[in-house]
């Protein structure tokens, strides 16, 4: 017996009961057979949209008629039961125009984009596997189901799609199929930024990262066309062994799988290519390339419409990414205020990372971090104030003593400067003494 949740259980039972057919069907199959818990379970069914509804009156919402998705309300959420389908043609690289509705599973999983998406699970533990999924879960490998050109060509958004389950399920991409990918990567431009940005993260934090951005920059240069110069760009300086696409990897794939430090990595070196110079020696260098980079970044991020403050987490980590703080406790606390903790580490995260990507030989680096690291723990463990919030009065303190508007504001900042230097406890009766000699 399959271990189908209880609620969708009911659904296909439902179904079954009134003599329809009734799958599960898609990436909760797979993730089964791969001892993965799935996000989500969906339904495919001979039953037609409106015997759907029918068959589930008030618990029915009519998500998606014209492609045959019925949302069924259980006590665990909804379920999306689907009508088998053939689809028409498409010319948005998106979504088909029509679709026609089937009785037919088989009709049903050919439509679908990758062999181990294709397969269906039903209620005694059957799978309907029509395209060797099963056998392409085994060997992890991903292979569009059909031609890939044609697969991709009604859905360009599965060219990323592909990325992302090769990154995140640590799977190779079958040969005729990566060369779908690369042969159709333009049509990514025909697809709403929100859609590839969502892609684009899930990819970046997949464990086979390294491998996916080694082999598919040209995908990613379809919508960022500025990391194409950093490939192949030789740095041709003693610190680094890699040219700047291939360090700028190692830094993502190096640092924890979280969207903004994954983002961060593979956008800290963004600049290079617009920096780089070659002295009279020969060497390579890259001046100012962390303020060209976190333009740059900037812009890109905006491009893809992603929200204010994932820009602006990942903008700030690449503008502090080349920057040294020096290993005491003045620094430490200085970064503190500016970055605050949770950015701080992660701050640490990405130059760990940085460092880790350059040549060997200075990877002694990772000791200096180790003692910024233990500063901050220090610090926070000792209850530093760093921020205005932790100082030990507030506004109302220089209201009550005549101070108003920017003066306020000013003068907090001062007395915040004063403790963060070590110049000032920060106390009460100390603040409000060097208040008034201010």
């Amino acid at each position: 017996m399959a271990n189908i949740p209880k609620s969708v259980r009911e659904v296909l039972e439902t179904l079954t009961a009134a003599g329809h057919e009734a799958w599960c069907v898609g990436g909760c199959v797979r993730d089964t057979l791969l001892g993965r818990t799935p996000e989500d379970w969906d339904v495919t069914t001979s039953a037609l949209p409106e015997e759907t509804m029918s068959l589930f009156g008030r618990r029915a919402l009519p998500t998606g008629m014209k492609h045959g998705t019925v949302t069924v309300r259980t006590d665990r959420g909804g379920v999306e039961v689907t009508t088998f389908r053939c689809d028409g043609a498409y010319h948005d690289h998106r979504r088909p125009d029509t679709v026609i509705f089937t009785r037919s599973l088989e009709e049903d999983l050919k439509r679908r984009d990758f062999t181990v998406n294709a397969m269906a699970l039903g209620l005694d533990g059957t799978i309907r596997d029509l395209f060797g999924g099963r056998e392409d879960l085994t060997a992890g490998i991903l292979r569009c189901v059909g031609e890939p050109d044609k697969r991709f060509d009604e859905d360009a958004l599965r060219i990323l799609r592909a990325l992302r389950f090769a990154s995140v399920l640590g799977f190779r991409i079958e040969q005729e199929t990566a060369a779908g990918i690369h042969k159709n990567r333009a049509l990514l431009g025909d697809i709403a930024v929100e859609r590839i940005q969502v892609e684009l993260f899930k990819m970046l934090c997949g464990k086979k990262v390294l491998d996916v951005l080694r082999a598919y920059p040209d995908v990613v240069g379809v919508f960022w066309p500025e990391v194409l110069p950093m490939v192949g760009l030789d740095q041709r300086n003693h610190h680094h062994c890699y040219d700047v696409w291939e360090h700028t990897i190692h830094a993502a794939a190096a640092v924890p799988p979280e969207p903004e430090l994954r983002c961060a990595a593979l956008l800290h070196d963004i600049g290079k290519p617009a920096t780089f110079t070659v002295d009279e020696n020969g060497v390579g260098h890259f001046r100012g390339h962390a303020a060209v980079s976190e333009e740059l970044a900037d812009g890109m991020l905006r491009r893809l419409k992603c929200a204010t403050e994932f820009r602006e987490t990942v903008v700030r980590l690449v503008e502090w990414h080349d920057r040294d703080i020096p290993r005491t406790d003045k620094a430490v606390r200085r970064a503190l205020g500016k970055l605050g903790e949770r950015d701080l580490r992660r701050l640490i995260s990405l130059k760990r990372a940085d460092n880790l990507a350059q040549s060997p030989a200075y990877f002694s680096r990772q000791r200096e971090l180790d003692k910024g690291e233990t500063i901050l723990d220090k610090l926070l463990a000792e209850n530093a104030c760093f921020s205005l919030k932790q100082l030990a009065i507030n506004g109302k303190d220089l209201t009550d003593m005549g101070l108003f508007g920017p003066a306020v504001g000013r003068m907090l900042n001062a007395l915040l400067d004063a403790v963060v230097d070590g110049e000032l406890p920060n106390e009460r009766d100390a603040l409000l003494t060097a208040l008034k000699h201010l």
